[in-house]
């Protein structure tokens, strides 16, 4: 019996599914890659004129009846989130993705935000001040741009959280998402990456 790894290669046709769905082109993405493929799809169902946005949350939901997608489905809509809460025209806001998602999908949405709130609160508590993410929002290549837009957040002051803090957040105290570790994330991105 094969042994189940975290982050999987996944079944190609379950990504091409959302790729096809969010328009990206063929061979413009490792449709096996959980995390490219949630960003790819993240990226392009988060635009506001993106017309396939419904689909493309019906199709997450459906994912999430088979328990083995959920850490898909948790960092699809974290890099929604994140591409959402940067308050550029282009995107939709936090509360006009919200209400297309089917009952599955609220929950672990809910879960992400309030994971995230946990995070800017603990940040806040270490009295060190968080840089503005102007920085990040101003990248203009597109492949770092997404790449950035989807691993941080822009906190309601203007303030940029991003992965690291969430990695040291989930070390320091010991709450990740239920089912759903940044640390393990980061280590696969950085075994992926060579570094």
């Amino acid at each position: 019996m094969p042994m189940r790894l975290p982050w999987r290669r996944r079944p190609v046709g379950r990504s091409q599914r959302l790729l096809d769905l969010a328009g990206v082109k063929p061979g413009a993405v490792d449709g096996t890659d959980d995390l490219e493929v949630c960003r790819q799809v993240a990226f392009r169902a988060a635009r506001r004129d993106h017309g396939a946005t419904a689909e493309i949350l019906a199709a997450v939901e459906d994912l999430l009846a088979d328990e083995a997608e959920y850490k898909f489905v948790v960092a699809f809509l974290e890099d929604l989130q994140n591409l959402a809460s940067h308050g550029l025209d282009t995107f939709r806001p936090l509360d006009g993705m919200r209400p297309m998602l089917g009952p599955r999908s609220a929950v672990c949405w809910d879960t992400v935000t309030d994971f995230w709130s946990a995070v800017a609160d603990w940040r806040a508590g270490t009295g060190v001040p968080l840089e503005s993410s102007d920085r990040i929002l101003g990248v203009e290549n597109e492949q770092l741009r997404m790449l950035l837009w989807t691993t941080n957040r822009t906190l309601a002051g203007g303030e940029k959280l991003g992965l690291a803090d969430v990695v040291r957040y989930e070390k320091a105290v010991g709450s990740p998402i239920p089912g759903y570790s940044h640390i393990e994330v980061a280590l696969r991105i950085a075994a992926r990456d060579g570094a």
